[in-house]
């Protein structure tokens, strides 16, 4: 008993109490619009669906949180294999969403593999940085590099999901730039993209060139793929200061707004909570960002920090595209507010990820399950 008692005050110690904050009350934010989102769908299947993903994702936080990130590292081949299994498997058996193969359909309940898979790349890309850090500007150090994100973004893409995969590689950059990859290949890597641009645009999907070019002209299809940026913005114009009120929003409530419990959770923000709503989502989601680089920065290795660092970015790049879809900046390309929109898969990996930078800012006070505090 006196161990256990140890144990739980120890764990309580360890929890970063300023990040759980902000990600409690983030996921709780996201309820109440989510709750208004489908006050009209006639079930609270989606919310329920929600807040159980956001119960089992503290509970996974608390998990990993009691593991330390060196020990869960020294397992990064194997958890890089089952990540390419995983998607491997589900590119073959998944099931078929808007044009994407990115979910597993156990039963009742739907899975999507790549929210999990983001972790266990960023852990085990950190793993690898720190290796061949002091060496990574050399062609031995950059090739297998190259080949450990490229085989995970390429089966991404494969999916269909030409959002996660420019997740992933937004990712692969801030993680290869803090571990000091000189700026040349950057540029050089920037030149490369652009001159490929128009090659990759022509292979893309219609429905995905479609949503890029109604960025700039919605009107090209008012009533197709320009239709979401549309009714998007006249959401968020609508809700002035304060906003319509929750469960008020004609653009919401009458469900002229498409996707809104996902893509465009922001949209209803604005339009029922108005600009005063929308800036604190996106100060909450700041708050976040600012305490993982925080966390990075004083991490007790370069494991630690590169953890963070890509947990940062993927939650940086996430909730960027994601406002900036939804005031018609930048192309629909499904990728979900973190924290705020709809997603049982989404929320739990989140809150998983959290954990694991908790775990990060932990390591300098180590406990030993079974000795007894000095």
């Amino acid at each position: 008993m006196e161990q256990f008692r140890l144990f739980i005050r120890h764990m309580l110690k360890r929890i970063d109490w300023f990040l759980a904050a902000l990600v409690v009350l983030s996921a709780s934010f996201g309820l109440i619009l989510i709750s208004s989102a489908t006050a009209t769908f006639g079930t609270k299947k989606l919310l329920i669906v929600q807040a159980g993903g956001i119960l089992l994702g503290l509970l996974m936080c608390l998990v990993l949180l009691t593991l330390e990130h060196e020990n869960l590292a020294r397992f990064s081949v194997p958890i890089y294999i089952l990540c390419v299994l995983l998607l491997i498997f589900t590119l073959i058996f998944g099931k078929e969403v808007m044009g994407n193969k990115n979910w597993i359909e156990l039963g009742p309940i739907n899975i999507q593999p790549s929210e999990f898979v983001k972790i266990g790349f960023i852990l085990t890309f950190a793993k690898h940085l720190s290796k061949v850090r002091t060496y990574i500007n050399h062609p031995q150090a950059l090739l297998p590099l190259a080949a450990h994100f490229l085989i995970i973004a390429v089966l991404v893409a494969l999916e269909g999901d030409l959002g996660t995969t420019l997740v992933f590689a937004f990712i692969c950059l801030a993680m290869l730039m803090a571990a000091g990859l000189h700026w040349g290949y950057f540029l050089g890597g920037a030149v490369v993209v652009g001159g490929a641009a128009p090659f990759i645009f022509e292979h893309l999907d219609t429905y995905q060139q479609m949503r890029i070019l109604a960025v700039y002209d919605p009107s090209l299809d008012p009533l197709g793929y320009g239709y979401h940026t549309i009714q998007s913005k006249i959401a968020l114009g609508s809700g002035g200061l304060t906003g319509a009120g929750l469960y008020n929003g004609i653009q919401t409530q009458y469900s002229i707004l498409p996707e809104k419990q996902t893509d465009f959770i922001f949209s209803v923000c604005g339009e029922e909570l108005g600009f005063a709503g929308c800036l604190l989502v996106i100060l909450l989601e700041t708050a976040i960002i600012l305490r993982l680089v925080y966390i990075a920065k004083n991490a007790p290795d370069h494991l630690g920090s590169f953890i963070c660092i890509g947990l940062a970015a993927m939650l940086f790049f996430q909730a960027a595209e994601n406002i900036g879809m939804c005031v018609g900046l930048l192309p629909v390309i499904g990728i979900t507010l973190p924290f705020f929109s709809y997603g049982g898969s989404s929320v739990l990996a989140l809150c998983m990820s959290m954990g694991l930078a908790m775990s990060v800012n932990a390591s300098r006070q180590r406990y030993h399950f079974f000795k007894k505090e000095t």
